[in-house]
This record gives C-alpha cells, sequence and structure tokens, in this order.
C-alpha cells in the first residue's frame, strides 16, 4: 500500500499528486517493491532488509539515495500474548524525497514530535526517536506485567505464570538487541552529519535522540537483569508453595487416619473391653474419636508443623 505526503507549513499533511515528497510503502507487494528498484534504485537486498524482522539497524550509501534501516517494537497481537517482538522499518533519503517502507500498517506520523518537521532529515531523525518512545512505552508495559505476575506467582501452583515470565525475558532480550543495534546506527548518524545534510537544530535533535536511545539501554538492561535474576527465586517459590500444598494435605490425611483407626478397632469382630450390649458404647467410641482428634490437633500446633 502507497501513501504519499509531504511537508506543508512545516506539519506533514496527506498529499495524492505526483508531486509528494514523501512516499510511504506498508507491506509492498511485488509491484511496488519492482518499482522501488527500477524506478528509484533501491537496491533489492536493501529493500528486503527493510521488511526482516531480524535485520541489524545499518547505514548504506547508494549513488543517488542514502539508505537508513532502523528497528521498532512490533505492535502486539492477541495471538503473540505477551510476547514482545521488534521489526524493522527502512528510510531512503534521496535529494528531495523521501522514502519509508515498513512491513505493517501503523500511524507513521503520530505524537506532538510530527507536529513540526523542517525537512527529509528532520523526519529521519523524529520516525527514529518515535521508535525509542515506543521501546519505552513497551518497557513500561512488560514493567507492569511483570509486577501483575509476581502477585499471582506467590500463591500459584501451576506453570503459566512462569512460562509468561519466560516470554517477557526472552522479549527483553529481543528488545536490548535492537535498542543497541538503533545506537550504533546513530553513532553513524553523529559521524556523518555533513554528509547526510544535517543542519545545526537537526544535530542538536541528533544528540538528544542519542540520549534518549541510551537511557532506553539502560532501562532494558535493568529489566531483563532483574527479571532474568528472579527467575530461579519464583520457580522456588512455586515449588514451595507445592510442598505448602502437600504439606497440608499429609496432616489432614493423618488427622483423619486417627479417629478412622479407633473406630476400626472397635468394629472388629473380637471381644471388647467395651460390655458387647452397653447402651452408651457407639457414643463412648465417637466421643474417643474426637478425642484423638482434639489431641493431634494439639499436637500439631505444639510442633508448629
Amino acid at each position: 500500500m502507497l501513501n504519499r505526503y509531504k511537508i506543508l507549513d512545516k506539519r506533514i499533511v496527506l498529499n495524492g499528486g505526483e508531486d509528494a515528497s514523501i512516499l510511504v510503502f506498508i507491506n509492498p507487494d511485488e509491484a511496488e517493491k519492482r518499482m522501488l528498484v527500477d524506478q528509484f534504485m533501491i537496491d533489492e537486498h536493501t529493500l528486503n532488509s527493510a521488511l526482516d524482522p531480524d535485520e541489524l539497524s545499518r547505514l548504506e550509501y547508494e549513488p543517488n539515495h542514502i539508505a537508513f534501516i532502523f528497528k521498532r517494537p512490533r505492535s502486539i497481537t492477541a495471538k503473540e500474548n505477551i510476547l514482545f517482538k521488534v521489526t524493522s522499518t527502512g528510510v531512503f533519503l534521496f535529494k528531495d524525497q523521501i522514502i519509508i517502507v515498513a512491513s505493517e500498517d501503523i500511524p507513521i506520523f503520530e505524537g506532538k514530535i510530527f507536529n513540526r518537521v523542517n525537512s527529509n532529515q528532520d523526519i529521519l531523525l523524529k520516525l527514529i526517536l518515535r521508535a525509542i518512545y515506543h521501546f519505552l512505552e513497551h518497557l513500561k508495559a512488560i514493567n507492569m506485567v511483570t509486577d501483575e505476575f509476581q502477585e499471582k506467582i506467590n500463591t500459584s501452583l501451576e506453570n503459566k505464570y512462569l512460562i509468561d515470565l519466560f516470554s517477557l525475558a526472552k522479549s527483553l532480550v529481543y528488545y536490548l538487541n535492537a535498542i543497541n543495534s538503533n545506537g550504533v546506527l546513530l553513532e553513524k548518524l553523529k559521524i556523518n552529519t555533513v554528509k547526510i545534510g544535517f543542519s545545526q537544530e537537526e544535530c542538536e535533535l541528533l544528540d538528544d535522540i542519542i540520549i534518549e536511545n541510551t537511557q532506553c539501554v539502560k532501562q532494558a538492561e535493568i529489566q531483563s537483569n532483574v527479571l532474568a535474576s528472579l527467575m530461579d527465586a519464583r520457580a522456588s517459590i512455586v515449588s514451595n508453595n507445592l510442598n505448602v500444598l502437600m504439606k497440608t494435605l499429609t496432616i489432614i490425611t493423618i488427622g483423619i487416619m486417627v479417629p478412622t483407626l479407633i473406630v476400626s478397632i472397635f468394629s472388629m469382630n473380637v471381644d471388647l473391653p467395651l460390655p458387647r450390649n452397653h447402651p452408651s458404647s457407639f457414643w463412648i467410641i465417637i466421643g474417643m474419636a474426637l478425642v484423638s482428634v482434639v489431641a493431634f490437633f494439639f499436637f500439631w500446633k505444639r510442633k508448629k508443623w
């Protein structure tokens, strides 16, 4: 799908005409890919890399444009549950035009950071900044989900919440790798500011983006380390909960067996201490069973089982 935009009064507006300076390709089909390769001379391998979720962020210089590939979080779907994944986005910067290639339909220019846009280079930087903000939002969501699972796992005997925590830990590994990859790209942008054509204001914005990405990396590292260090402890909690349950069931079983033993003794077809036709034999046996239960209860409390 192709959407055309242009910069009007420092704002990005939809423009269906041929004079559009911003072209956004969402999950391009074969015809659109062929147009990008033949008409805009975009390298086919680079184009496929922009749609590959496993591709690392990078910068490449071509004869008529500069190609950028950066990482951003993938939109969460119900099928993926709590597994957070990343995807790639390609930006191809020409002299008077910019082409954006994404693998999924998302609001490209959302957020207040796009309220004031000066150039195509400015769009590139703000796309990367929006991706960093998106990572931070997902890291905050992961932290909230982790706290929720931590409360549930304290009383749960199932493996479901542990498996969910493993999924979150796996997601953090993906995120940490993607954010570090974006950091490498930002360093390359910093080195090539003149060659790319960044203005002084855009260079200052790039410095701010590098700081934001560094903070994002640190936050992802902290969450990943904390989650990894607590996995064994939470597994031990599940095991301990099972032990407590088994202990409780054992105590209940013993508590039932004691009065059952007394009743069984007096049910044997042999001579018993009580007279055969004593009118209170039944109540005496029941009383002895109840006394045994009370005695076992006090013995249990005294031993602090």
